[in-house]
């Protein structure tokens, strides 16, 4: 995954920036863990700049998140749990998923928005429940633009930080973002074997 990251930023530039942060929030497993620090590497070597690639990718976050937004604000709470006790087996979500993801957001509103978009997993996911409770839009907007921009500006930092180091940082990543995507694929099947229907 690695080498095929920085295949794809080496190639597209920033509209590749763009586009991988946007899958990466819309089909896991494209961490941002691996695309903002080769993006800041390439920045260390000069190959782009560092005010644009932070840009194309908190962009590129907040066009997957909002998408997911938007689906949460159309379907709203009871056909999305309709739709999870019907096909939630493959995406391992239960309706009771969805009540604990509007509970927590109940609870903590614009800063879990914010908090939410540097945690793995939920940053995707915490966009449902905003849209399902029908946060007005422009604050959701400013929260994960917010919570977006610090996780890019995080991750594209400690990329430009290791520059020199990166080719060793890489013989790391590599192997580990290999092990986290099979992690991730066998615990994805796991839910789905064991999945029951509420």
């Amino acid at each position: 995954m690695f080498d095929w990251v920085l295949s794809v930023i080496e190639g597209w530039g920033y509209p590749g920036i763009f586009a991988l942060m946007l899958l990466e929030n819309v089909l896991p497993p494209i961490p941002s863990e691996v695309i903002m620090p080769l993006a800041g590497y390439l920045c260390g070597t000069g190959a782009l700049s560092f005010v644009p690639a932070l840009i194309a990718g908190t962009l590129g976050s907040m066009a997957g998140t909002t998408l997911w937004f938007w689906l949460g604000r159309s379907l709203g709470s009871e056909r999305l749990k309709r739709w999870a006790g019907r096909h939630g087996r493959w995406l391992t979500v239960s309706p009771s998923d969805i009540d604990t993801a509007q509970g927590w957001f109940a609870r903590h509103g614009g800063a879990a928005v914010f908090f939410g978009r540097m945690v793995p997993a939920v940053r995707t996911l915490i966009s449902v429940p905003a849209g399902i409770a029908r946060m007005p839009l422009g604050r959701f907007l400013a929260f994960s633009a917010a919570g977006s921009f610090l996780w890019t500006l995080l991750l594209a930092g400690a990329g430009l930080l290791l520059e020199s180091q990166y080719s060793r940082v890489a013989d790391v990543i590599d192997p580990v973002s290999k092990v986290v995507v099979v992690a991730i694929v066998a615990y994805y099947l796991y839910r789905v074997v064991t999945w029951k229907p509420e």
